[in-house]
């Protein structure tokens, strides 16, 4: 409608072909994918201002510890997510299907955290040697993280079955959760580590949910140990 105004008020003129096609340049330039407009927050009280379009985010300072700690854990979870893959085949304890189906998932997705945190940061996801800084490795076999099942209890492991595999996955989730507990400490106990906001809410996460779990799984072994004595 007020395009067909501009014309019959002016077609004489040739205004038609600058003014209806004018406000679509506007958009056009207002939506062009090549320019795009990066925005910076002002403090309170103070105005934002527009940065330059070749304005490239910057990652948090991150340690080498934090690096090894991402890695170290990786491979501490992926220890957990073989020992849940055992449970289908050799128990029918409903309770710990129920429970090693959480911690499978858990584990899974945080593997896959681990891997982008280490990527976006151009790391590689294995460690070039075990161990952290800071870290007291003496007690565990080379090449494991603390509280990983040695090959001995893994293999013990995948060779029982029913109640006895219950018990000895109980027991070895213990260990295995308490070794993350170690390493989230060690972490935080190196100066300088868990200054990236992702690093240090991941860590905490972790601590927070393998203390939950281990308290779930000491009582399930409680209870075996009761049904034993009957």
């Amino acid at each position: 409608m007020l395009c067909g105004m501009f014309l019959a008020a002016s077609a004489s003129a040739g205004f038609f072909g600058s003014t209806c096609l004018f406000p679509s340049a506007i958009w056009a330039r207002q939506t062009d994918p090549a320019k795009p407009v990066v925005v910076q927050p002002g403090a309170p009280g103070k105005p934002s201002r527009t940065l330059p379009p070749s304005t490239r985010a910057t990652l948090p300072p991150r340690s080498q510890a934090d690096v090894e700690f991402m890695q170290g854990m990786i491979m501490h979870h992926s220890q957990a997510v073989e020992m849940t893959a055992l449970i289908g085949s050799h128990t029918e304890n409903k309770d710990l299907r129920l429970l090693g189906a959480r911690i499978s998932s858990s584990q899974s997705d945080e593997i896959k955290f681990m891997r982008r945190w280490l990527a976006a940061r151009e790391e590689p996801v294995s460690m070039a040697a075990p161990g952290m800084p800071g870290m007291d490795m003496s007690r565990e076999p080379m090449g494991l993280m603390p509280g990983m099942l040695t090959p001995q209890q893994m293999e013990a492991l995948r060779k029982s079955k029913g109640a006895e595999f219950d018990r000895l996955f109980l027991s070895g989730m213990i260990q295995h959760h308490n070794g993350a507990l170690t390493m989230v400490k060690d972490l935080f106990d190196t100066a300088g580590t868990g200054q990236d906001a992702e690093m240090f809410g991941f860590a905490t996460d972790v601590d927070t949910g393998q203390r939950a779990e281990i308290k779930i799984m000491q009582t399930m072994l409680e209870q075996k140990h009761l049904e034993e004595k009957r």
